[in-house]
């Protein structure tokens, strides 16, 4: 109750701040799904205290950045580092409007009612992976493209690469852990928060830990930039904050 009440306070302030809603507008939002469980829960409260809509699309970063390139309309895009700095680079988004709004680290997930495995230490996590059938991989998922690498690092990725099973089309990894079709998974962690049919054992030990930063831009071509940037300052207030934390994100 006195977290929501804080919450609470922290959106009337902001909406005090932002002026009145007679600016309204509907602001179309591109966003990795690294994010997608805590903007679910903000894009209310925003709506709420701005009068502004928003109309959200999720995807991972490397697929979403192809839309943009072919000319996908947008305002604000929350998307990886590389994506991100790439999109500035072509002029597709303001560079001056770059934030980063959040980190996720990288953990290890299971289909709900299978056994937890101990991936409290390095040894731990490298004993999962061997005794995996399978292993969820996505070429385009951002937690996946430094898994060679940890492979490598742990002296398996000859022994895993026959497990390695990516997605089908139009499936992620996730779904196909909460379908069984996978055995383990190691995504990031704020993609698992509020996914059904999958549990999130742990984040993966200090060792081994990565970070994906999730930049935020207006693009270029928004035709809403006010109201964007008005969302860039809504994700740095205190409720948000305690929304992203709570999703398993950390603030930028």
């Amino acid at each position: 109750m006195k977290i929501a009440l804080v919450i609470a306070t922290a959106i009337v302030a902001f909406a005090v701040n932002a002026g009145s809603a007679a600016t309204a507008a509907d602001v179309k939002v591109l966003a990795s799904t690294a994010i997608k469980s805590a903007l679910e829960e903000l894009a209310p409260q925003f709506e709420q205290a701005t009068g502004n809509k928003l109309t959200i699309s999720y995807g991972a970063s490397a697929r979403l950045q192809p839309a943009i390139e072919k000319g996908t309309a947008f305002d604000l895009a929350i998307l990886s580092t590389a994506v991100t700095d790439a999109l500035i680079k072509q002029g597709k988004l303001v560079a001056a409007t770059r934030v980063d709004i959040a980190r996720s680290g990288a953990g290890v997930a299971v289909r709900k009612g299978t056994p937890r495995p101990d991936i409290s230490t390095v040894d731990g996590v490298k004993r999962a992976l061997q005794d995996a059938k399978s292993i969820g991989y996505s070429e385009t998922g951002a937690a996946s493209q430094f898994l060679m690498g940890m492979f490598e690092r742990l002296g398996i990725a000859t022994e895993v690469k026959p497990k390695l099973k990516l997605a089908r089309p139009n499936e992620t990894s996730l779904q196909a852990l909460a379908n069984g079709e996978i055995d383990i998974l190691i995504p990031q962690i704020s993609e698992v928060a509020a996914y059904p049919g999958v549990d999130l054992v742990g984040p993966l030990p200090s060792q081994l830990q990565v970070y994906t930063v999730l930049p935020a831009a207006v693009g270029a071509g928004a035709a809403n930039p006010g109201a964007a940037k008005a969302l860039l300052e809504f994700l740095a207030t205190p409720a948000a904050i305690t929304v992203l934390k709570a999703k398993g994100l950390e603030p930028g």
